[in-house]
């Protein structure tokens, strides 16, 4: 299903993308039924935890610095509210902002709205909202209930045009209607496409740099302006202004696959400002590729291809050193679809076995039915097929996984995984800096982590000696496909 922002809402990635969110087999195996059509959703008898593609969503837009986000919902959903302010609080002492909460309002539905309607209500809270904060741009987002009861958000919004002189732009989020909760990346980039971009009026030096928390801001700006351009990072730190200017771009880049498929594709497709479809930029092999890939897009291949021989002299003996300590390490990486490809990549360069992977959802391809490049690469160069499983985040199939393997080292990025590995002895890193293993020194300082790590396990076994699982060995030693049962059709 093609990219269209004629549309209100973005749909799904099931239906978009025929991603899943269950599956147990191999690498080769879920990349060749990808290709062929053949790779069918598996249902689960029980699942524990996951997450709601509305907190994607909304996270991605608090962290425009002059928006602000009314979420017609019950208040129990405006708890994305506090994670959403933590997160602007820490990069604004980070990247050189502001440090203060989201702007985040609720409409605190109840049990009278959900019979009787709830557009005044949403209507009076757009207003002060405007009212108090003075934002460039509201993004009005949904919610189950207000999904359920069928409020009519456009109707409302539409209404207010002429009371409220900036952008209001519904951000259709619906827990219910995605299982794949990185949905919600799609459903921000679509409310940005079409109710903040606008068509360029000229073009600039500009790379848009799609990414989480941009913690190698000042590295990635100083390395682009040796090619004599600069970064744009989004959605955190951006004024809705720099925002409507991404049409103008030179190109678009991507720290993940998963997170930027929506929006770069978007922008290629509607603005023709061309999406750097590469390896991303973790590890040595990612990180030249990627770099290869905008020099070509800018037309400064000879000025990279300098850059990277300069800095291969100078990383790469270093490296081997370390690599031959890491000899013979055996992982277990559970994160994201890209970042658990990514990594797979990364630890097979620095000698680390994986001996099993999980990622949170699985797409089959990429917008433009693009493949996907990471699983296409580990596809084609591994030396041994990997286990693996889509588990979307379920912890019970992650600690059968560890018990039955243990390996040396477990790698995640979800604090709430990585907390029941070391419950259960096992060494573990929490990947959550999306810039871990970015480029020559982020490969060496992550070969240093992984070293630290299994050299001191104090804290797992002391955790592990303190803590009762509440898992039982029948349950921790069940095949790990057996908790998958019914394959839709």
């Amino acid at each position: 299903m093609e990219i269209n922002l004629k549309v209100a809402e973005a749909p799904t990635r099931e239906n978009r993308l025929g991603s899943i969110s269950g599956y147990s087999g191999t690498l080769r195996d879920a990349a060749q039924k990808a290709g062929c059509g053949g790779l069918g959703n598996r249902e689960r008898c029980f699942n524990q935890a996951s997450l709601c593609n509305a907190g994607c969503a909304q996270g991605m837009v608090c962290g425009i610095l002059d928006a602000a986000v009314v979420n017609h919902a019950p208040v129990g959903c405006t708890v994305d509210a506090i994670g959403a302010s933590v997160v602007r609080k820490y990069l604004g002492m980070m990247l050189g902002f502001e440090p203060r909460n989201a702007q985040f309002v609720g409409t605190n539905l109840n049990e009278n709205d959900t019979v009787f309607g709830a557009s005044a209500k949403l209507r009076g809270a757009i207003i002060e909202t405007y009212r108090r904060y003075h934002p460039n741009a509201i993004f009005v987002s949904t919610s189950c209930v207000s999904g359920v009861i069928g409020e009519d958000i456009k109707s409302v919004i539409e209404d207010l045009k002429p009371d409220i002189p900036i952008p209001v732009i519904p951000l259709f989020c619906e827990g219910f209607k995605s299982k794949i909760w990185a949905t919600g990346f799609d459903m921000a980039w679509h409310a940005l496409l079409t109710g903040i971009v606008k068509p360029p009026q000229k073009k600039t030096n500009v790379i848009n740099f799609i990414n989480f928390f941009g913690s190698e801001k000042r590295q990635i700006t100083e390395l682009f302006a040796k090619f004599g351009v600069e970064p744009l990072f989004l959605p955190a730190g951006t004024t809705v202004d720099q925002l409507s200017r991404m049409s103008e771009s030179i190109a678009t880049v991507s720290i993940c696959g998963t997170l930027g498929t929506y929006l770069g594709n978007g922008l290629e497709k509607q603005y023709g400002v061309p999406y750097v479809q590469t390896l991303r930029p973790h590890g040595i092999t990612g990180f030249e590729e990627w770099l290869r890939g905008i020099g070509k897009v800018i037309g400064k291949e000879h000025e990279v291809e300098n850059y990277i021989a300069l800095e291969r002299a100078r990383v790469l003996p270093e490296l081997e050193k370390m690599k031959q300590q890491l000899h013979g390490i055996k992982a277990v990486v559970g994160m994201g679809p890209g970042y658990t490809f990514n990594f797979i990549r990364v630890l097979q360069e620095l000698g680390v076995e994986t001996i099993w992977a999980s990622a949170w959802h699985f797409d089959p391809k990429y917008d433009k039915g693009l493949v996907v490049e990471d699983l296409d690469y580990l596809v084609k160069n591994l030396q041994m097929d990997i286990p693996f499983s889509v588990s979307d985040q379920q912890n019970f199939e992650l600690m059968n996984v560890l018990n039955t393997l243990k390996p040396d080292i477990y790698f995640s990025r979800h604090q709430g995984t990585t907390v029941w590995a070391l419950k259960q002895g096992t060494a573990s890193v929490c990947v959550m800096d999306e810039y871990t293993a970015f480029g020559y020194n982020g490969t060496l300082n992550f070969a240093s982590m992984i070293l630290d790590a299994v050299t001191n396990r104090s804290l797992a076994n002391n955790i592990a000696k303190r803590t009762k699982l509440p898992y039982t060995e029948w349950w921790l030693n069940q095949p790990n496909s057996t908790f998958l049962k019914k394959v839709e059709v």
